[in-house]
């Protein structure tokens, strides 16, 4: 059998200065389609964050120190592992996430990416030189903050983890990565392995399971610079508000409510296509989702239909049988909160074409059709696999529908003329704009991140990883000290 993971090794453990058993105990971990126990980890505590940020602060001068080339060096060998080991470590994704298996997969080759792109960034240029009037040579580089935090969601476990792991390790920082308690296998051992595998020196890296108060004592322990949250924006504004009282540096990747604009001279058949893969894919468990369908009059009706005839046939159950196009929800209380503003929307007058329903974890693909503003399935973001439809009378009315949102993290025009496409997307206030396109799209050279509740103004990946995981400093240099006049 596949042992990469080599589950004795870390079984109801964490990684501080090595695997070892942690003060809050330990959690199993619970496959969310079928409630079986896979795994348990060891649970920090505040005590334990501790331990793990002075490990890494003491680690990190020498990580830093290391040649550039060889950070890199050490980045590559970390996503050779990865994918060499990838189909074993699909598995976990889909038993722990409720992911199927083409989403899991995907995975593993995007957080490659991510890890390719930050082993490459180890050697960019990192400054420049700055014009001197007095003789002095001055020059602006970027250094590494020291010790960054980074609290990750259960989604995307393991690609929403490393995206920041990674630019953080290349750079010359130390990682203390916190993964969501629910998927801490995908999103947190499978990481530590590769590093541990790939020779990265110990205690530059810990990896450590816990909850709110793990996740609290990270944004305020001394030793930590830096914070990367990725999560809801209720936990988002709690996570700035405590870096923001002990000065950290916070980045912070949060909801959406993202809409797809259907303008009418759009081919019905392509757009309905799009907007099932951005509201469906992974049950709609993704910040990027299709959160509302925007679509013309004119259209209207007959998208609706064409759309719940496509939902119909998207099984939902167990994704290792290898039959379904849905996994499970996450939890029963997030199945009850779909629910719910499926409930209260229909009750205000939103109309349910298919689906509405679930059986266990398992939410049917849903169409909610003829919903407005001030109804739940409009205003909220649901994290399920509910396709909430609007319909507009002009461009100037999508436009104005779509930006009531007090998020703004992506949104799609689809339209046959690219120019009003166009003149629709650029007025819309969002992080991430997808002409002819749905909402899911990330990669490892794009920026990502939204504005409003959305995100602190940061991004990550791409060329926005030098703006978030250093800082300018600015060093002069004369061939001798000379006097002042005092």
């Amino acid at each position: 059998m596949p042992s990469f993971l080599d589950q004795a090794r870390w079984n109801g453990k964490g990684l501080i200065d090595g695997w070892q058993s942690l003060s809050g105990g330990t959690h199993d971990i619970r496959n969310p389609a079928t409630d079986d126990v896979i795994a348990t980890v060891a649970m920090a505590t505040p005590t334990d964050v501790g331990a793990a940020a002075g490990r890494a602060s003491a680690a990190q001068a020498e990580w830093a120190a290391l040649p550039a080339a060889q950070r890199g060096k050490i980045l590559s060998k970390a996503a050779d592992l990865l994918e060499e080991h990838g189909e074993e470590l699909i598995a976990w994704i889909m038993r722990e996430s409720g992911s199927i298996q083409p989403k899991a997969a995907v995975e593993i080759e995007h957080s490659a990416g991510f890890i390719r792109h930050a082993a490459a960034m180890a050697t960019e240029p990192n400054g420049h030189t700055i014009p001197s009037d007095d003789g002095r040579f001055s020059i602006a580089r970027r250094v590494p903050h020291g010790v960054v935090g980074v609290i990750s969601p259960f989604n995307f476990p393991l690609i929403l983890s490393i995206r920041a792991v990674a630019p953080a390790l290349a750079v010359g920082n130390a990682v203390v990565l916190k993964p969501d308690p629910r998927t801490p296998i995908s999103g947190g051992v499978t990481i530590a392995r590769i590093f541990e595998e790939a020779g990265l020196p110990a205690g530059v890296l810990s990896v450590i399971s816990g909850g709110a108060d793990a996740g609290e004592a990270m944004c305020t322990d001394p030793n930590i610079a830096m914070v990367s949250f990725t999560g809801s924006a209720e936990i988002g504004a709690k996570v700035g508000e405590l870096c923001g009282r002990h000065i950290k540096k916070v980045q912070l990747e949060l909801g959406g409510k993202n809409a797809l604009v259907v303008l009418d001279d759009a081919d019905l058949d392509t757009a309905v296509s799009n907007a099932a893969w951005g509201c469906y894919l992974h049950q709609g468990q993704i910040c990027m989702a299709t959160g509302l369908v925007l679509v013309q009059e004119a259209i209207a009706q007959t998208f609706v239909e064409k759309l719940a005839a496509k939902a119909r046939q998207l099984p939902a159950g167990d994704p290792m049988s290898g039959q379904v196009a849905l996994g499970p929800i996450i939890n029963d209380r997030q199945v009850d909160r779909i629910q719910r503003i499926v409930d209260e929307s229909v009750a205000q007058g939103a109309r349910l074409v298919t689906g509405g329903r679930h059986d266990g974890r398992f939410y049917a693909a849903t169409v909610l059709a003829d919903v407005r503003p001030g109804m739940p399935a409009f205003d909220e973001e649901i994290f399920g696999p509910v396709a909430v439809v609007a319909a507009f009378a002009t461009d100037e009315d999508a436009v104005d529908l779509a930006n009531r949102s007090d998020y703004g993290l992506a949104a799609g025009v689809i339209s046959s003329s690219l120019n009003r496409a166009l003149a629709v997307g650029n007025r819309l206030n969002v992080g991430h704009l997808h002409i002819n396109d749905q909402t899911v799209m990330a990669g490892p050279f794009a920026p990502f991140g939204g504005c409003g509740k959305s995100g602190n103004g940061g991004r990550i990946s791409g060329p926005a990883n030098w703006e978030e995981f250093t800082q300018w400093q600015w060093v002069t240099v004369k061939d001798s000290a000379g006097l002042y006049p005092f």
